[in-house]
């Protein structure tokens, strides 16, 4: 019995998108399901995925996930044929699927996926409702960032 409390996960986080923190301001952020297939989830443990591009499509009152790329194992199952970048639906509470839906077609807002992670065991993507950065908002953002960093190293260096 102690020996499966100490096999705990440390890292529950399978992948991020930095690129989305980078292109967007995130609004808001929710979590959501994935559908996945057998293979899929064993990828996933693994730690062969990918959701740099990927982005939420709303219709038809659901939700489903393009561009994640999830590398299938060599030690896949073989009487299949794996696609690495199919469709994926997500599992959404139809209220968070009216307000991402709102917000996109009236208020000009992108839904992309920021992070891939386990949680209970279930593999969940959190989703955020996003507003596209120009390259001033970049640039300025860049500038508070390194500005905080040297504020840091003028502190630590003080005391």
């Amino acid at each position: 019995m102690a020996g499966k409390a100490n096999k705990k996960d440390t890292s529950s986080t399978i992948a991020l998108n930095k690129k989305a923190r980078h292109d967007y301001f995130i609004e808001e952020r929710f979590e959501a399901g994935v559908v996945l297939e057998g293979w899929e989830v064993k990828s996933l443990r693994a730690g062969k995925v990918q959701i740099r591009d990927s982005y939420v499509l709303l219709k038809d009152g659901e939700a489903f996930l393009f561009g994640a790329l999830i590398t299938p194992l060599p030690t896949a199952s073989t009487h299949i044929q794996p696609d690495p970048q199919r469709t994926r639906k997500l599992l959404l509470h139809r209220r968070e699927i009216a307000k991402l839906v709102g917000a996109a077609e009236r208020k000009g807002y992108t839904v992309v996926a920021t992070a891939m992670y386990w949680k209970a065991g279930r593999a969940k993507v959190e989703i955020g409702l996003a507003k596209g950065k120009k390259e001033h908002d970049k640039r300025a953002v860049e500038k508070d960032r390194d500005w905080q960093r040297e504020k840091q190293r003028l502190l630590r260096h003080k005391a």
